[in-house]
Parts: C-alpha cells; sequence; structure tokens
C-alpha cells in the first residue's frame, strides 16, 4: 500500500493533466465533427462522439493498470512484448479485415482494433531494451544495423499491409538514435536526399535530370579542388557521384510503384497536378475550413464546412481542421502550444531519468508523438503529403487512442519509480 501511495505522490502531474486536457478538447472536436441534432446523447454509441467517450473510459482504466504495474515489468519483458506485437502483425496479414485499402484490422463483431498502432510503444520498448542491455554505441556500424533491424522489421510487415502512413512513423526513431550517439551528418544526407527527391520528380525528363547530374558533379568537383587533393578522396567523391546518380534515376522508377492515389497527392503536393475534385480535395477543404475560422473562430457547433461534411474524414485524420473552423486562429494556436508544452514535458521527463531504459524509452515516447504532431498539423494545413495519421488523443480511434495512452503511461510509470534511485 506503501508503494502504491508513493506511484501517486511521485506521478508527474503536469503531463498527466495535459494528456486529459488533450483528450477533453479531442473528445469536444470529435463531437462537433459529427453532431447530429436528432442524437442528443453524449453517449450514444451509434455515434462516433459516444463511442469514443467509451474509448476514453477504456484509456483511462488501461492507465491506471500501468501505473500499478512494476516498472522492471517493462524493462525485463520487452523483448517478448515486441515478439508478440510482430505476431500479431503477421496475423492481421494473414486474418484481418481490410479497410480504405489497408488489411491491418481484426474484426471482433462491431469492434475492430488496429495492430500497428501498438506496435509503436512495442518497438520503443525494444530498443529501450537493446541499448541498455548490450549497450552498444552507435557510431559502430554492427550497433546501427541491429537497432535499425529491430525498427525495420515492423515497419516492413505494416507496409506490407498497405498502410505507409503507420510505417513511416519508424522514421522518427531515428532521433533516439541520433540521441544515443548517430552522427549528425546522417540528418544532413536524408535532408540531401529528400531534396534530390524532390528535384527528380519535378525534372520529368532525361535531359533535365542530366543537367542536375552536371550541378552535382560542379559542387564534387569544387569539393575535391579546395580539399585535400588526394586519391583516396577522389574516389570517395567518385563514389559519392554513382550513389547520387543512381539514386536520381531510380527515384522516378519508385514512384511509379506506388499506389495511383498516393502518386497523385504527392504531384499536388509539389503542384505538379491540380485535382481539387480527387487527390486534392480533402486538403483543399480542410485549408478552407481552417481560413474560414479567421482569428475568433466561428464558434462550438457552427462550422459549415463541419456541418455539411465538406472534409472527409474529419473527426480522425483531419480533426484539426474542426478546430481552426470553430474556435480560429485562436483556438488552433491554443492546441498547437499544449501539445508543443506536452512535448517539452516528455523531453524533460527523459532527459531526467536514471534508469538508461527509461530515458532512451522516454526518447522514443517523444519522437513518436512529434512526428505524429508535425506530420498530422503539416498535411492538414498542405504543407505534407496525406499519409493517413491520426493527431495524437485528438483523432476518433480506440486503437489510436489505447496505444498512445500504453506508450505515455509506461514512461510516467518509469518516471515516478525515479524516485527510488535518488
Amino acid at each position: 500500500m506503501r508503494d502504491r501511495n508513493l506511484i501517486w505522490r511521485d506521478m508527474d502531474w503536469i503531463t498527466v493533466g495535459l494528456y486529459l486536457m488533450m483528450v477533453f478538447f479531442g473528445w469536444i472536436s470529435i463531437y462537433s465533427a459529427v453532431f447530429n441534432e436528432d442524437h442528443s446523447s453524449i453517449v450514444d454509441l451509434s455515434q462516433r462522439y459516444g463511442k469514443q467517450l467509451l474509448w476514453i473510459g477504456a484509456a483511462i482504466f488501461i492507465a491506471l493498470l500501468i501505473l500499478l504495474v512494476d516498472p522492471k515489468f517493462f524493462s525485463q519483458f520487452a523483448i517478448i512484448i515486441y515478439g508478440m506485437h510482430l505476431i500479431s502483425l503477421i496475423m492481421v496479414l494473414l486474418l484481418g479485415k481490410e479497410v480504405a485499402g489497408s488489411k491491418s484490422w481484426f474484426e471482433i463483431g462491431s469492434f475492430a482494433i488496429q495492430p500497428a498502432e501498438f506496435m509503436k510503444y512495442a518497438t520503443a520498448l525494444a530498443v529501450a531494451f537493446y541499448f541498455t542491455n548490450i549497450n552498444p554505441k552507435v557510431s559502430h556500424l554492427r550497433a546501427t544495423i541491429i537497432a535499425a533491424a529491430i525498427i525495420i522489421i515492423p515497419a516492413g510487415l505494416i507496409l506490407l499491409q498497405n498502410d505507409t502512413g503507420s510505417a513511416l512513423v519508424y522514421v522518427s526513431f531515428i532521433f533516439v538514435l541520433y540521441r544515443r550517439g548517430l552522427s549528425g551528418n546522417i540528418f544532413i544526407i536524408g535532408v540531401l536526399f529528400i531534396f534530390i527527391a524532390i528535384l527528380a520528380l519535378l525534372l520529368e525528363s532525361t535531359a533535365q535530370k542530366m543537367v542536375l547530374v552536371g550541378i552535382i558533379v560542379a559542387i564534387l568537383a569544387a569539393i575535391f579542388y579546395f580539399s585535400r587533393r588526394t586519391l583516396r578522396n577522389g574516389l570517395r567523391l567518385g563514389a559519392v557521384l554513382v550513389v547520387l546518380t543512381a539514386y536520381l534515376f531510380s527515384v522516378g522508377f519508385a514512384f511509379t510503384k506506388l499506389q495511383p492515389h498516393q502518386q497523385i497527392r504527392i504531384k499536388v503536393l509539389l503542384n505538379m497536378e491540380q485535382d481539387l475534385q480527387g487527390a486534392g480535395y480533402n486538403v483543399h477543404q480542410s485549408k478552407i475550413a481552417i481560413g474560414s475560422g479567421r482569428f475568433f473562430g466561428k464558434g462550438f457547433l457552427q462550422g459549415t464546412q463541419t456541418k455539411f461534411d465538406f472534409v472527409p474524414e474529419q473527426s480522425t485524420d483531419f480533426i484539426f481542421c474542426t478546430v481552426g473552423e470553430e474556435w480560429g486562429f485562436l483556438g488552433s494556436s491554443l492546441v498547437i502550444v499544449i501539445f508543443v508544452i506536452f512535448l517539452i514535458r516528455i523531453v524533460f521527463i527523459a532527459e531526467r531519468q536514471r534508469s538508461v531504459f527509461a530515458q532512451i524509452y522516454g526518447y522514443g515516447v517523444a519522437s513518436i508523438l512529434f512526428f505524429h504532431f508535425t506530420i498530422n498539423i503539416g498535411m492538414v494545413m498542405g504543407l505534407l503529403p496525406v499519409i493517413g495519421i491520426p493527431l495524437p488523443f485528438f483523432s476518433y480511434g480506440g486503437s489510436s487512442l489505447w496505444a498512445f495512452t500504453i506508450l505515455l503511461f509506461i514512461l510516467i510509470r518509469q518516471d515516478a519509480e525515479r524516485m527510488k534511485l535518488l
């Protein structure tokens, strides 16, 4: 009983308060997005806001259970948890139900659950376990390959489910690897490759791409001239030229392997194609909804874009445009500020951990939530491609809410244990 009392005393109530605040604001936004005057009860389970209220109650119950679990359980059984979730990803490929082109759901009666959402916290546990028990240096190639494999395997299985958005979330773990010693040059190389990929898509003809190759040759030649002009450096720069050229011409081929709707979304984002009635419709209507809210917004339940269903998926991936329309720039800014404070708080919690496992896991939590927040807000505002990932604690859905709750409260439980190590 004394240990349980210590949990409540040492728990980070600021983070818990921010979590409850976001869940509440999220439910209010879902209620507004799907409000129907014929269904006045907030616990009407035929409506999404009624179901979400049920998911919220279950999420709080899950959070309480996690707080009562010995924190050593998560570090000792991290690999088993990871393995069990990998099995669930394989099983959903065989037995799952296809929804919106993605075979990523288990359906039990009227209830459906998405294993990919829960795989995120399991991967964060596995990465933390690896760096805690093996204690490698990420600067070593072998350690980087093993850590990358832990991350890439679930991402690959999720890609097989045709759920590109959820698979891309695993890119966020690069921040964890960076915190463990991965060279900052990897970020520079990553940005360079993204830049070249964009140019490769914009420059459609071979002649245009050859001009870009010529520019790369000139840059590498300048680097060689102003650096040590040795045979070794020359060979290295030559290898870089070959890799970049091969990458430049392979981007177009890889692009053709994407699903047609994914190709159109990228083209619309890069202004290569206008499709306001097709792939660009969601984003176009979302921007109209956010812009129409102006500074103070139209008011709760007063959003016309929301009320007349102009924005598809407005209670899930595009929930933020409901905030923008009804609460305006002021309300949107408040939501963003709350998220930023929340993310900073998680990083602060991760940094103060005495346990290496808890610290690395905390970096994983911060990375996953940061990626979701940035990509979701960016795609709703038309700044990034639409890849279909939820806004944490806001978007409708039991799987995502439960998975994010587990992800967060494992860290909160680890943090409460920190006081015993002081």
